[in-house]
C-alpha cells in the first residue's frame, strides 16, 4: 500500500497497488527546481475520469509558482501562482508536455 501525499506532505488517498510510473526531480537554475511523479492507480482518483495520480510542480526561490494535480474531489487542473484553473488530462506524455512548456515559458 502507498500513501499518496500532497506536496505539502497531507495524505491524498490510501491507495493499494499504486505504481510509480515517473518520478524525477530537477534543478534548473539555482534558484528554481521542479518535481513530478505519476502513479497508475487501480481505479480512478475521485474527479478524474483515467487511471492515473500524479503532480507536477514547478518551485523558484522556495515558492510553488506552478503545480498540474488531480487531488481527490478537484480532479484535474493547475495552479499558476494563486490561481486554480481546470485542466484537460489526455495521457501521462501530453501532462508531462504541457507541465514542461509551461516551466520554459515562466523561466524565460
Amino acid at each position: 500500500m502507498f500513501l499518496l501525499t500532497s506536496p505539502k506532505g497531507d495524505v491524498i488517498d490510501d491507495i493499494m497497488d499504486a505504481q510509480v510510473i515517473y518520478r524525477r526531480r530537477k534543478p534548473l537554475t539555482p534558484t528554481a527546481f521542479y518535481e513530478a511523479v505519476i502513479w497508475v492507480v487501480p481505479t480512478a482518483v475521485r474527479g478524474s475520469a483515467h487511471g492515473y495520480k500524479y503532480r507536477l510542480a514547478l518551485v523558484v526561490d522556495g515558492a510553488c509558482v506552478l503545480r498540474y494535480d488531480n487531488e481527490a474531489g478537484k480532479g484535474d487542473h493547475r495552479h499558476v501562482g494563486e490561481r486554480q484553473e481546470p485542466y484537460r488530462f489526455t495521457t501521462p506524455e501530453a501532462l508531462l508536455a504541457d507541465f514542461h512548456a509551461e516551466v520554459e515559458r515562466m523561466l524565460k
